[in-house]
């Protein structure tokens, strides 16, 4: 079992209830996945950009990515709908954790001039997504090897009701909030 799924288990929930006010111990938020979103546009044109941000994704995740293809044709952007965009992977259970523990305790600080999380991009359903500009704050991907730095976003679900409950949760867990002034 990850360090931080036992550290949720035996400490956070019991914390999250008493704090919160929840007296059915079932209705304590939790994680229920994470999903990592690596968009490629020019993966239409160049099929090995895109297979290099897969295989990428599938260092930091540790699980095989999936292709994301267009829904709609762009004429601007010159995509058609079925043309590879994207990489995306679904994280549950012991990899989710593992995965969330690395990114708040390596990676994250691994940002230059980091100052925390901006905590405004929840989404009022108790969901929290986190752009990240480049993969090479993660300790997995070899710099000699990278051809281009490329953007995700990291999207953390849970199971609380609003945006107080999943916020506190994320903070217990150790996502590093910016302060507000």
């Amino acid at each position: 079992m990850s360090r931080l799924r036992q550290y949720y288990r035996q400490s956070l929930a019991s914390q999250l209830q008493k704090e919160l006010g929840i007296k059915n111990v079932m209705a304590v938020p939790r994680m229920t996945k994470v999903v990592v979103n690596m968009g490629v546009g020019e993966g239409s044109q160049n099929i090995k950009l895109l297979e290099a941000a897969m295989e990428e994704l599938g260092r930091i995740t540790g699980q095989k990515p999936q292709m994301r293809r267009a829904k709609k044709s762009i004429a601007s952007f010159k995509i058609r709908a079925g043309n590879p965009v994207g990489a995306n992977v679904t994280l549950r259970g012991e990899r989710m954790y593992e995965f969330i523990d690395r990114l708040f305790n390596i990676a994250l600080p691994r940002v230059r001039d980091f100052r925390g999380v901006p905590p405004r991009s929840f989404d009022g359903r108790g969901n929290f997504t986190l752009g990240l500009k480049d993969q090479l704050i993660f300790p997995e991907i070899d710099y000699s090897r990278v051809d281009r730095t490329r953007g995700m976003n990291v999207t953390f679900c849970t199971t609380a009701q609003n945006d107080q409950g999943a916020r506190r949760l994320l903070e217990l867990l150790g996502m590093p909030f910016r302060r507000q002034t």
